[in-house]
């Protein structure tokens, strides 16, 4: 079956439109137009990943960045929570795992720049949203232009300021952005007036950032002095009831940008339908700052995110037009407890979910421990490809299949494109989180400028191909039947698409084996490959099931123990060991009583009284992880009587670093399990 697009319109490119942009000291720009942000006067497709600072400790913050940047993240973004830092009134600290500008530092280390999301509100399932408790308690309005509001943040603003002092872009340092506020939807003069405050503080950065969402109308903001930003996510933990939720609109291509479902839990009803407000998409580049790469669990509903639902989601972003992929998390943490409270958000502290104590693990690409799960080496297929190939592909526009899409529609085939007018990407889906969709047969995808071969796609794949592609020597491929993913040494490589025959075929309709008529290198990797591949110092390396990341100039493993890996040079690949001492830990785990009231047994306890079992725990050595394994509702560990870990029961076994119990007496407790929580084993 041959399957055509709409109609192709170009969209003028506006720039100069929005008070942005900014120099560092080398004469380098960063600056944003109506459809793509500019770096050195290039367009540039970044990959921005959160990871929050104050919920790791300072010693992994390095190396854990550059894990982050082997999997191709150019931008870490980090929210500051005021509780964090000052949880008693005027004792501010930022000292030690709350060390904003070391943190900024080993960011630059690592090759990333930084964007801060500075609130004052953030949410973030922190208590208060990251308010203190004690802001809550004065006598005006927060989140509102008041004297008395604006006086505290101030403060606050002026505190990180001085923090981060001297590691702005214009100073050459990696700050490039600022987010103000978190899902404000319906106040753009305050907005505003926080945007002015940082400026008047010294905050002058190239981008300043919202999150746009609020129903199809957007939020309100203030328009020409902030890029809003969006998200997607694959399912809605913060949703009420325990009911599975119906197909998600992420899984098919579509012009739209915002995702009315994010934040409903906290988010007033759309006041902007009171007149005729609608945000003008048209004057910023399509970007996302929380595309879900996983998902918390809430104690009501713990969906499990994959690799694919993570991969396919970005990957439909990327067709749909999507030229800044953010994602949140895309590194796991773990919630301080507090001199006074826990730091978590839950409904005891007037929000409407609950959530883990300390777990903040986000079921994401990198654990809170640093572990990385599919979604790590999925998403740098990605990666690598708008790297290298994002200069060209952030000027194209979406165009829409022929026929629309409905999420729950598993007859008609999900695809789309992003073009010139000319060349470009064909995007194709046929994967939806928890929807089966068919294999099809015979699909000829016609371009209007070129005609793919016929394909058999396959269940549960996500993938996209060229036509009429540009290669670095002046080749152009009329179409390619393989994904690209980036060059290296003279070569340029592929990803076979899991049953599809690669084929590269010229303009003249030659067939090419290997090799371009200019003397780049084709070299097609199996997809099960091709996850494990990294370019680090600007040479591709591929994992023997294995991700690689490169800290202090060394190659490392994310996994334990001794590694191997192939590093292309040229026309070939050299295989390389990696050898080293591993001692990997054994649990024991015997039944015991319980030893000593638990000091947080509400969260044994949330939704009324359960039995508690509980577990004495011991590990031989602190090396490696330990799986445990139970079947019950919120489990805890107790380190001592210190709570050292917890998690609300997915299905899954449970992973800990061993070296979270060795050498101490440690007790596992969880509660019985009920029919109250949404779970998908």
């Amino acid at each position: 079956m041959v399957y055509g697009f709409s109609e192709h319109k170009e969209k003028p490119v506006k720039t100069g439109h929005l008070h942005m942009g900014g120099a560092n000291p080398s004469g380098e720009r960063i600056d944003v137009t109506s459809l793509y942000f500019t770096r050195g006067d290039k367009p540039v497709i970044d990959v921005m990943g959160e990871y929050h600072f104050s919920r790791d400790k300072r010693e992994n913050w390095y190396r854990e960045l550059c894990k982050m940047k082997a999997g191709g993240v150019t931008i870490v973004a980090t929210y500051l929570f005021w509780i964090y830092h000052e949880e008693v009134e005027g004792e501010t600290d930022f000292t030690g795992d709350l060390d904003i500008r070391y943190f900024t530092e080993q960011a630059a280390r690592a090759g990333l720049f930084v964007i801060l999301r500075i609130g004052p509100f953030a949410h973030g399932e922190c208590r208060n949203g990251g308010f203190p408790d004690w802001l809550l308690k004065k006598d005006f309005p927060l989140r509102d232009n008041n004297d008395g509001y604006m006086a505290q943040v101030r403060k606050w603003y002026g505190r990180i300021f001085t923090e981060v002092k001297g590691l702005l872009y214009r100073d050459g340092g990696p700050v490039i952005g600022i987010q103000l506020e978190n899902e404000l939807t319906d106040n753009a003069e305050h907005l505003l007036s926080l945007k002015k405050l940082a400026v008047s503080l010294g905050f002058e950065v190239p981008l300043y950032t919202v999150t746009g969402w609020n129903a199809a109308r957007g939020a309100r903001i203030p328009v020409s002095e902030v890029v809003p930003v969006f998200a997607a996510y694959a399912d809605a933990p913060w949703e009420e009831g325990t009911k599975e939720l119906p197909p998600s609109w992420h899984y098919v291509f579509s012009d739209v940008r915002n995702d009315a479902a994010v934040g409903k839990d906290i988010l007033s009803a759309d006041s902007a339908s009171a007149d005729d407000w609608i945000l003008p998409y048209d004057d910023y580049p399509y970007a996302t700052c929380e595309m879900g790469a996983g998902l918390p669990f809430t104690h009501h509903r713990r969906p499990v995110i994959s690799g694919m639902d993570a991969y396919a989601l970005a990957l439909v972003k990327l067709g749909c037009g999507n030229n800044l992929a953010g994602y949140y998390m895309y590194h796991g943490g773990t919630h301080r407890i507090g001199k006074l409270s826990t730091f978590n958000e839950t409904k005891a502290s007037g929000f409407p979910n609950d959530y883990a104590i300390l777990n903040y693990d986000f079921h994401t690409a990198l654990t809170q421990y640093g572990r990385a799960r599919e979604q790590y080496g999925l998403l740098n297929l990605l990666h690598l490809f708008t790297a290298d190939f994002g200069q060209e592909l952030a000027k194209m526009t979406y165009t829409a299949s022929a026929e629309p899409v409905r999420p729950e529609d598993t007859g008609r085939l999900r695809y789309a494109m992003r073009t010139d007018g000319q060349s470009g990407y064909v995007f194709i889906n046929n994967y939806a989180r928890r929807l089966p969709l068919p294999m099809r047969k015979d699909v000829v995808i016609d371009t209007g400028t070129v005609t793919f071969p016929s394909v058999d796609i396959r269940e549960n794949i996500s993938f996209f191909m060229p036509f009429h592609l540009k290669l670095k020597d002046g080749t152009v491929l009329a179409c390619a039947t393989a994904q690209p993913l980036c060059y290296a040494d003279n070569a340029c490589f592929f990803m076979e698409i899991p049953g599809i025959e690669p084929q590269f075929i010229l303009e003249d309709g030659r067939i090419l084996h290997g090799e371009t008529p200019g003397g780049l290198k084709i070299v097609t990797l199996p997809m099960s490959e091709a996850v494990y591949a990294r370019k680090l110092s600007g040479k591709l390396l591929i994992g023997e099931n294995v991700n690689l990341y490169e800290a202090e100039g060394r190659i490392c493993a994310i996994e334990d123990g001794p590694f191997s890996y192939r590093r292309f040079c040229g026309d070939h690949f050299e295989e390389i060991t990696v050898t080293g001492d591993f001692h990997p830990a054994t649990l024991s785990v015997t039944d015991c009583d319980e030893p000593f009231a638990p000091p947080y047994p509400e969260e044994l306890m949330i939704g009324g009284p359960r039995r508690l079992t509980w577990k004495k725990l011991r590990v031989d050595t602190d090396e490696g992880m330990v799986r445990i394994t139970y079947r019950g509702d919120v489990a805890q560990i107790y380190a001592g009587n210190e709570l050292a870990a917890d998690e609300f029961y997915c299905g899954e076994p449970w992973m800990i670093p061993a070296s979270l119990l060795y050498g101490r007496d440690c007790y596992l407790v969880y509660s019985q399990l009920l029919d109250d929580c949404y779970l998908e084993e």
